[in-house]
């Protein structure tokens, strides 16, 4: 009676190349190797990249608008953390929209004039007619008055120039954004012989009335000048280059009318 046969044994004389299928097993572990140290190296190089959009998912639409409308991204930065807070679908008392409080009016004639999509709410073009309308402000009444009325609306601001006092809380508004660019003059519109004269804190911008308070909420102005005294250069408020007096800048070509 035979009993079980015997396993076949490996010849250990050959080289393992040579073996029946090792060849293209170890064909095949090679390439899984390789895939997966690509897939680690591409991981590597996209986390930082990830992280650096959820921290900051605006990112792209702002520097979209500083190079089109020649608008500092911190300029735009500030303004859409003080009117919104970053929040997309924010809603102002007087009904202005979204992460740089545009009023539906107004968006309307931006979308129209620069080619934006309908959606006010939607980030990207919210964010550009900001940064058109801050261009337009500033070509029209240079600073800190295209802040003011940036806040207050144009024709309020104009009635300021009037005698009209504007609202404590668009003089809180202003003063809050001056530090970034030193409390003065953007482009030069104050002539250099006036402009050491002037203080910013004894402009008509900045007169209250007597009988009147601060807005509540808002820093006082005794708080505010104390953080414009360590403020930056007048000179980084807009970009480089000569600023040209249109209203508007002209639309970039390509951009796909919506």
């Amino acid at each position: 009676m035979s009993g079980p046969s015997a396993p076949e044994c490996v010849d250990e004389s050959r080289p393992v190349s040579q073996l029946p299928g090792r060849r293209e097993a170890l064909c095949l572990i090679g390439g899984l190797l390789m895939v997966c140290h690509a897939m680690t190296g591409a991981f590597a190089q996209s986390a930082p990249a990830s992280r650096k959009s959820a921290d900051n998912p605006y990112a792209a639409p702002i520097a979209e608008a500083s190079h089109r409308f020649r608008v500092p991204e911190r300029w735009i930065r500030a303004i859409m953390q003080l009117e919104s807070a970053r929040d997309p679908r924010a809603v102002s008392r007087k009904g202005a929209l979204g992460l740089m409080q545009i009023m539906p009016a107004t968006f309307a004639e931006l979308r129209h004039r620069h080619q934006l999509g309908r959606d006010p709410y939607e980030p990207r073009d919210n964010i550009l007619a900001g940064a058109a309308y801050l261009r337009e402000l500033y070509d029209r009444y240079g600073s800190p008055g295209f802040l003011a009325a940036y806040n207050a609306g144009p024709g309020r601001y104009e009635a300021s120039l009037k005698g009209r006092p504007l609202p404590a809380e668009t003089r809180a508004y202003v003063a809050t954004l001056r530090p970034f660019w030193g409390g003065g003059d953007a482009a030069g519109a104050l002539t250099a012989g006036h402009a050491n004269a002037v203080s910013w804190k004894a402009a008509p911008l900045f007169i209250v009335p007597s009988g009147s308070v601060a807005a509540p909420g808002l820093p006082s102005r005794e708080d505010l000048s104390v953080a414009v005294s360590s403020s930056p250069s007048a000179h980084e408020l807009f970009a480089t280059g000569s600023l040209t007096r249109e209203l508007f800048a002209m639309p970039e070509a390509g951009t796909p009318a919506q």
